[in-house]
């Protein structure tokens, strides 16, 4: 049978933080890039995840000025997936995914604009147990085939990460960092995901993957104040405190096989929702979404493959959240916030079968 790749994404979050920005959308983990007909029994895969997004956006607008006034926010975040997956059968394995993370932001207005300071974070996130099956007998269907995906995610990374803001030059406050650079999102999900591919040739082939987390929980019960007291605005439209948002990515395209090397080319969305599917959507979150093109890397050498992947940004919005609509409803004005997004991001690492 013929090499096929199969990006099994053993996902986000984290994710930790996948639309690439603000838009707080965790780990989706690491790449696994499996073959459908592989005899091991294990394989251990490390993604290594990049980006740096400043660039701000109130729907698909850019707001510009913000890079002119030298006001716009800047985060640095970088998260390394280690995902381990133990084949049961030729249907059948599971997967337990521990994303890693180091984050950066740097403001003004988190800092009474006294200066531009930064604010970190650093530490496990929220650790995901998935369980796959390919949904027709690999045997039978060499050309082509469906898996099907359901895990459960647990808020093992800290929701409630602290800092130091700044009140003037030389006084500060200790408060919760904002939620885009925050370890985890405090719920207790639930993953579905479905990974297809179809070979054309020996040479070219198809894939797809979807993936959704389901966060029932609706608040986690941190402070966005920042150490502070909770204006009266943002108690009155609900955003005084953290959302636990669902998430869900989709992505396809084809990829092209040169003996070792495949490199593949394909579109991927990434989107945190206004609402999500079970429990209530209030609380504070950056809604929006990502579109992007992803070209992409991979070199095999016996039992590991070499990947890199680099999702370039197409489209980028910043939908209204909950909040923003309550405050249209309560002073009659349109409301709708901005975020940060990335022009790209960098996926690198490896898996290793044994």
């Amino acid at each position: 049978m013929k090499k096929t790749f199969i990006t099994i994404l053993i996902i986000f979050i984290g994710v930790k933080s996948f639309t690439q920005g603000c838009v707080a959308i965790r780990s989706n983990g690491g790449y696994c890039t499996m073959q459908h007909t592989d005899t091991s029994k294990w394989q251990l895969s490390v993604n290594n995840r990049y980006f740096k997004s400043y660039k701000h956006f109130i729907g698909t607008t850019e707001q510009t000025q913000r890079q002119t006034l030298g006001n716009e926010v800047i985060n640095h975040q970088f998260t390394t997936d280690i995902a381990l997956t133990h084949k049961i059968n030729s249907r059948w394995s599971y997967m337990i995914d521990l994303p890693i993370e180091a984050n950066t932001r740097s403001s003004l207005y988190e800092h009474s604009n006294v200066g531009r300071y930064l604010t970190h974070s650093f530490g496990v996130g929220d650790i995901r147990f998935a369980v796959y099956d390919w949904l027709w007998n690999p045997d039978k269907m060499p050309k082509g085939n469906l898996q099907a995906g359901l895990g459960i995610k647990l808020p093992t990374g800290n929701y409630n990460y602290q800092d130091y803001f700044h009140l003037t030059d030389s006084t500060t406050r200790l408060g919760a960092v904002d939620q885009s650079i925050q370890l985890g999102d405090g719920g207790t999900g639930f993953t579905f995901e479905l990974n297809g591919f179809y070979n054309l040739s020996h040479k070219i082939n198809l894939y797809g993957n979807f993936y959704y987390l389901s966060n029932p929980r609706e608040q986690n019960g941190t402070s966005t104040a920042r150490g502070g007291i909770p204006s009266a605005s943002t108690v009155k439209n609900g955003s005084e405190v953290m959302s636990v948002p669902d998430q869900y990515m989709f992505r396809a395209g084809a990829s092209f096989m040169f003996n070792a090397l495949t490199a593949s080319i394909g579109v991927r969305d990434e989107c945190l929702p206004v609402h999500d599917l079970i429990g209530g959507s209030g609380g504070f979150r950056r809604p929006g979404y990502i579109i992007s093109a992803e070209p992409g890397v991979t070199y095999q050498l016996k039992k590991m493959n070499l990947f890199v992947y680099a999702p370039v940004a197409i489209v980028r919005n910043r939908t209204q959240s909950v909040p923003d609509k309550i405050t249209t409803q309560l002073t009659g004005i349109y409301a709708q916030g901005d975020a940060a997004f990335a022009d790209y991001a960098i996926n690198i690492g490896l898996s290793l079968r044994f």
